[in-house]
């Protein structure tokens, strides 16, 4: 049994305005919340937050509830998704293909993690930085092969996550799915399966003639690790 902890009574709540990124309407809310929706445009506003105890206390999922914890850690992944994009496009520069390749990859990682069972925590921010080794890989190597942006991947992603500060045991997980995002089998866990196949989703557009129905359904049958990823596959290219 725990104690409830005072964070819990809204009597002790403070309300301030935070502006709407979209409208610019002044909405109020309380200090114990991370994320409202805009009174007048209805677009989700989420604040940066201090950590707090939710961050670190072992005990936090069973203070807060469930449904109020989990939409806690939704938020906070929201602002930790746009910060990383941020810092993806100010890494890449004018390198838009690099750029949109990962934005779809994010968007079909959110696609497949609405059936599969993983952290959005893990997974989407692995999905936005996976391809960061292709920079200086083809600046030294002048390739990009996928064994060379497993192999500098992982100390980009590392900083720019540690800067954004996210907690060291999702970064060392973020880094180990990057460090093999070209190399199933080497990691069987479902955050990567999920990145895994949002990446396949993409390069399947980008980088195969899916016009061979036939070849490409065989493919799909051997490349995909998570059923939504096949489905998803399949209504697309075949």
């Amino acid at each position: 049994m725990f104690n409830q902890c005072p964070g819990q009574d809204r009597r002790k709540a403070k309300a301030e305005n935070i502006t709407c990124g979209n409208c610019g309407y002044a909405a109020e809310i309380f200090s114990d919340e991370i994320k409202i929706v805009c009174p007048k445009c209805k677009n989700l506003i989420c604040k940066e937050r201090l950590p707090s105890c939710l961050d670190w206390c072992k005990a936090a999922k069973e203070c807060l509830g469930q449904q109020r914890y989990q939409g806690y850690l939704e938020a906070k992944t929201v602002i930790l998704k746009e910060r990383l994009v941020k810092e993806l496009e100010d890494y890449f520069g004018d390198d838009i293909k690099r750029i949109t390749h990962a934005k779809k990859v994010l968007r079909y990682a959110e696609e497949i993690l609405k059936q599969e069972i993983a952290d959005w925590d893990i997974v989407i921010p692995a999905s936005i930085l996976h391809d960061v080794g292709i920079k200086p890989a083809e600046e030294k190597y002048g390739s990009s092969a996928g064994h060379l942006q497993e192999a500098l991947g992982p100390e980009i992603a590392r900083k720019i996550l540690l800067k954004l500060g996210v907690k060291k045991e999702s970064v060392d997980e973020i880094c180990q799915i990057i460090s093999f995002h070209h190399s199933p089998g080497k990691i069987d866990s479902a955050n990567f399966k999920v990145l895994y196949d949002a990446d396949w989703l993409v390069n399947l557009e980008e980088e195969v003639d899916t016009s061979d129905k036939v070849r490409t359904a065989e493919m799909i049958k051997k490349i995909f690790l998570t059923k939504t990823g096949k489905d998803i596959s399949k209504d697309i290219y075949l």
